[in-house]
């Protein structure tokens, strides 16, 4: 082999180990592993069923499907090796609980910063979902296309209260 031909390789090699295993942003909450169309985050260890309904994967920053089933495997693996090895003080300790099937995917979560505005007798009109939200609500100022008005003037331009639930 020559040895352009190995740098060429090589070369190769590293850019798609760089695109394979991209980062999180510093914005995103831990453990996640990609980024939905609507601005939420998704963690959870496949791509499969991602963004459901949050309009599908924008940037995912996970391991790829194909090699997330390998890390599993090496992490079942992992306690009983652990448990080979560990002091007998260690094997007394009681156990962590397993993480659920359902603990894999978070529930979806507003970005963390309001948008400028609102007040005392103010809701967050979402101009998508005709939907109002309370101040107390974790959506308050937080979806992509709304604009604060009295809870009023929201049921008179058509929008309804987040689960049928009124603000007062």
């Amino acid at each position: 082999m020559t040895s352009s031909t190995k740098v060429i390789t090589l070369a190769a090699a590293l850019l798609v180990a760089a695109t394979s295993f991209a980062q999180a942003p510093a914005a995103a909450p831990a453990g996640s592993t990609g980024l939905c169309k609507d601005g939420t985050y998704y963690s959870g260890d496949t791509k499969k069923g991602a963004c459901r309904g949050h309009k599908g994967v924008k940037d995912w920053y996970g391991a790829s499907t194909a090699t997330a089933a390998a890390p599993k495997a090496a992490a079942t693996a992992a306690p009983a090796i652990a448990a080979a090895t560990a002091p007998a003080t260690a094997a007394t300790a009681p156990a962590a609980p397993a993480a659920s099937k359902s603990s894999s995917k978070s529930a979806f979560t507003p970005p963390a910063t309001a948008a400028a505005g609102g007040g005392p007798g103010m809701v967050w009109a979402n101009e998508s979902s005709k939907v109002y939200h309370c101040s107390t609500d974790k959506w308050y100022g937080k979806t992509k296309n709304g604009k604060y008005m009295s809870e009023g003037d929201a049921k008179a331009a058509g929008f309804h209260p987040d689960h049928g639930k009124s603000c007062q």
